[in-house]
């Protein structure tokens, strides 16, 4: 039994969401805590979710009658409140946890990412040709080709996403955590400034998908596998 877990961008409502994976996570789970670290949906969009996106939300309720469920607030997510109380979690920016006597801050950290409010319509589109790439990928060596070349090789994405890392340390810094977690660059990094970390969800839009579990102070960055 894990004390926390913590997922983030499933991005329900797209096409790569890894639906079917996520749901038999969901179902196996063992935790007090399971945190959402935001972009539960894709987009504000309703009609875009499938019958096995609306089980997941299912799956979120029964878990929120059995342990306790947490949804912070993603840049896709959009105004959620009344969502979260449908399926009995709390909604907010960002959580405070305490694991070992070590202090967590859990957040999306959309906030640290300058490009999307300086160039907010190239964002859209630049996600939009991601996605596309997404749908029409080929499988091959437990990954997505050319999705996982095209971050790779991104200096733009790279880039962005050591800066969200540094700008969230610095912000764990300010709260006087030990431990960042952040999710929206869909990237697994791992990163140290002092005695303070940084951690990444990733997401549950990629070949192999990742989460957290926090267990006596001790962050892991654990996979779920395609079987």
């Amino acid at each position: 039994m894990n004390e926390i877990v913590i997922i983030s961008d499933i991005h329900l409502g797209s096409d790569v969401c890894q639906v079917d994976r996520l749901y038999k996570f969901l179902d196996k789970i063992q935790t007090q805590t399971l945190i959402i670290n935001g972009d539960l949906f894709d987009s504000w969009d309703f009609r875009r979710l499938r019958k096995d996106h609306w089980k997941i939300l299912k799956k979120l309720r029964q878990l929120s009658d059995k342990i306790k469920v947490v949804w912070i607030s993603g840049n896709h997510d959009g105004p959620a409140e009344m969502v979260s109380h449908l399926i009995g979690v709390d909604f907010v920016n960002e959580y405070l946890v305490e694991s070992g006597h070590k202090k967590m801050l859990v957040l999306h950290g959309d906030i640290f990412d300058n490009f999307i409010s300086k160039y907010p319509m190239f964002t859209k589109f630049a996600d939009k040709i991601y996605r596309l790439i997404q749908r029409y990928d080929r499988f091959y060596n437990n990954q997505y080709y050319y999705s996982n070349l095209a971050k790779r090789n991104s200096k733009t994405f790279l880039r962005c996403s050591e800066q969200i890392a540094d700008r969230a340390l610095q912000y764990c810094k300010d709260k006087n955590c030990d431990f960042v977690i952040c999710g929206h660059t869909h990237a697994v990094l791992t990163k140290a400034s002092g005695m303070v970390e940084y951690y990444n969800c990733g997401c549950w839009t990629e070949s192999v998908c990742s989460f957290i579990t926090i267990n006596s102070g001790n962050v892991e960055t654990k996979y779920e596998r395609p079987i």
